[in-house]
């Protein structure tokens, strides 16, 4: 029997994060007493807060008395005092892996997958969904622009990012589910391609209804075909099930047609990029198999203006276009600068703040070998988001590794991010567009840009 139920007193650390919030807004809807706290204030916590959860700035075990249930992030120490208090009072303790696979015992769960795009896909699918006129739930790392939270319980099934990060997705038993890409991350958890490659196949394995991938990703392919179950093939190939054909991208807009077999999906797009086309397709396929009109696909799709930090549009400065991205893998940067160039941008100026001393360790050679459509590279000092770093690792390795790879690039490493924007200055006369990517706070920079934004 789930521990999660209307009535039941829950108390989340961790809260304001991105995952956690939006489990502690659907389970509050469900009708669970729910109460949150976490480390620091934040427009999150607020918007948890107006949702009904009881919130706390700081941690305190007085926090977690009367909680049946307690639930935490990956991000939250095991000595955490809350949680340490959880356990003397007999709670029962959640970790966030158990909690997706606890809900989807309770709902159908509709997930979308990947190393990067699941929170724009999850938006599109949200979308969809609702032009279909169904009340599904839904769970993402990021409120859905022009609908709503980043959580709700809702009436019908479960719309779920499904987060790979610390094996998040180790226990979620999804019913049907799109597979978007598979990039080596989280090497520091899986410990090799192989592994997180396994994990993976073991999602798609325990999915009970229909999968769909997007086999012009390397790595979805190859999990794809070796799952040993049927997978629908989602591409631009002669070999793909769903086929997309006639691409046409703009600087804001792009278009594609999804030729199926009984149908054919024409996709206008208020995005840009083949990666959201790529993203769009598999939305569309799953929601075919899910027995959505053709008719709703098209509407939702249509409906999508972009998920927060995923290629957003900020404003102009000195009439050079800024975009905000929270590319942060080699493979979403280069995705984010292709769809750059092809909409038009020709002096690409990026600021790039590494995220995680693990992550750059392991891929400071992919990181260099990316960023070959910019004309000018920025940097900055890594993000740590709580890793330690005993051995004082910068972004000059990226920096240094820029440097090789790419002799004819102009690459600067600026160690404080305040000072990013006497860099911008200079840089200002030679651009475009200037595209922020990382998935840190390097976006803070375009508040204190001179003059500000049009």
């Amino acid at each position: 029997m789930t521990s999660l139920r209307a009535g039941v007193r829950v108390h989340v650390i961790g809260v304001g994060g991105a995952g956690m919030s939006a489990v502690a807004i659907a389970l509050s809807e469900m009708g669970a007493v729910v109460s949150g706290s976490d480390a620091h204030d934040s427009d999150v916590l607020r918007e948890v807060t107006s949702r009904g959860v009881r919130t706390f700035v700081g941690h305190d075990g007085a926090h977690v008395g009367g909680a049946e249930v307690v639930l935490w992030s990956p991000a939250v120490g095991e000595d955490n005092v809350e949680l340490n208090a959880a356990r003397g009072a007999g709670a029962t303790l959640l970790t966030r892996a158990a909690v997706l696979g606890e809900l989807s015992s309770l709902r159908r769960v509709i997930g979308l997958a990947g190393t990067h795009g699941k929170t724009t896909a999850t938006s599109m699918m949200v979308h969809v969904a609702l032009a279909a006129g169904r009340d599904d739930g839904w769970l993402l790392g990021a409120p859905v622009s022009g609908v709503g939270a980043n959580g709700h319980w809702g009436e019908g099934d479960l719309i779920v990012e499904v987060d790979e990060s610390y094996g998040t997705f180790a226990q979620i038993e999804p019913y049907a589910l799109g597979l978007l890409n598979v990039e080596a991350d989280h090497l520091d958890h899986y410990r090799s391609l192989e592994g997180l490659h396994s994990a993976f196949r073991d999602l798609l394995a325990r999915t009970r209804g229909p999968v769909v991938a997007w086999v012009d990703d390397a790595g979805a392919r190859a999990v794809s075909e070796e799952v040993g179950r049927d997978v629908t093939p989602v591409g631009a190939g002669g070999d793909a099930a769903w086929r997309v054909t006639n691409v046409e991208l703009e600087r804001r807009r792009a278009s594609f047609e999804l030729v199926g077999a009984a149908e054919t999906l024409h996709v206008q797009l208020r995005v840009t990029g083949a990666h959201n086309v790529a993203n769009a397709a598999v939305v569309a396929a799953l929601a075919s198999s899910l027995e959505i009109s053709g008719d709703a696909v098209e509407r939702g799709l249509s409906n999508f203006v972009g998920a927060p930090r995923r290629y957003q549009y900020r404003g102009a400065w000195r009439g050079v276009d800024v975009y905000e991205d929270y590319a942060h893998l080699p493979g979403e940067i280069d995705a984010t600068l292709a769809a750059t160039r092809s909409s038009g941008y020709e002096r690409i100026t990026v600021v790039f703040q590494p995220h995680r001393v693990s992550r750059t360790i392991a891929l400071v050679e992919e990181f260099g070998a990316a960023f070959s459509l910019a004309r000018h590279v920025i940097v900055t000092d890594l993000y740590l988001a709580g890793e330690a770093n005993p051995n004082g690792v910068t972004g000059e390795v990226i920096a240094t590794a820029l440097t090789r790879h790419h002799p004819g690039l102009d690459i600067l490493y600026c160690a404080r991010l305040e000072l990013v924007v006497d860099l911008l200055d200079e840089l200002s006369n030679d651009s475009d567009v200037v595209l922020f990517l990382g998935a840190g706070d390097v976006a803070s920079v375009i508040a204190t840009l001179p003059g500000g934004l049009a």
